[in-house]
């Protein structure tokens, strides 16, 4: 019996093919790529099995940009301190970063993109303003019924705005894509703001969330984003820490803190 009956239907990736002189990526010379395609844009091929053209190029690279660091997140302190324990495995450091991109940090991309991509009907076309005001008092109602924040909404320091969400909305429409989601969020954002009596602006997960609906990558996918992104970043605080160690600051001061009576 030929292995690939064995075990029922064969075991297939359309992803990459590889000769002792070629390799392929969807079906592209990936040497012809070398030199010419960004990291962003071969992102954008892993994505959606082509590279993007000139204005998904543009849009797509400025999101990932945004995702790649934030400071000393929760993130950035567990790969640090990951590192410290176990100096020998940066992967190890890298991957325990990552595994707090929830729904607190980063994951908050994915919340916003199942909002934009669950409310807002696929054959809408373009909302007029009323229509999208509609639907973002339907989505606040529905989210204080549960008691839950909406994601993608508020940020601790931004105020009144987020600059990295505006910039963001501001390259999505100067490069001429559909802004339904974008006004959608925003909405959400004023409604929001008045209900609770305090600003919550579109932050920049929640723009995020909205042009990877713009962009058309499922919602379930959409923390993907920060994922790939932010491994960047994290290898980035992990050299950091190697030429200007905090991360044993952090343990033996917080060991200190919590010892004392």
């Amino acid at each position: 019996m030929p292995a690939h009956t064995r075990g029922g239907s064969p075991v297939r990736s359309d992803i990459a093919r590889a000769t002792p002189s070629t390799v392929h990526v969807h079906g592209l010379d990936l040497v012809d790529m070398l030199g010419t395609v960004s990291l962003g844009d071969f992102a954008y091929l892993e994505l959606f099995r082509r590279l993007p053209d000139k204005s998904e190029s543009v849009l797509f690279n400025a999101i990932v940009v945004a995702l790649v660091e934030h400071g000393l997140t929760p993130s950035a302190l567990t790969a640090r301190l990951t590192a410290l324990g176990a100096p020998e495995s940066l992967q190890g450091a890298v991957a325990a970063g990552l595994l707090g991109l929830g729904n607190t940090f980063v994951g908050t991309i994915e919340g916003a993109a199942r909002i934009c991509q669950t409310y807002i009907p696929a054959d809408a076309g373009r909302l007029d303003d009323r229509g999208i005001q509609a639907l973002a008092e339907r989505i606040a109602d529905d989210f204080a019924s549960d008691g839950q924040p909406i994601p993608g909404l508020g940020h601790p320091v931004h105020k009144p705005v987020d600059p990295r969400a505006q910039k963001l909305f501001a390259i999505t429409r100067e490069q001429g894509f559909d802004d339904t989601p974008i006004r959608l969020m925003e909405e959400l954002s004023r409604i929001s703001s008045e209900r609770r009596g305090w600003l919550l602006p579109v932050n920049v997960t929640g723009a995020i969330g909205a042009i990877s609906t713009v962009l058309g990558l499922p919602w379930d996918v959409a923390r993907g984003l920060g994922v790939m992104a932010r491994a960047i970043g994290l290898v980035g605080h992990l050299l950091e820490e190697r030429q200007q160690p905090l991360a044993a600051s952090v343990w033996t001061r917080a060991e200190r803190e919590s010892s004392e009576q």
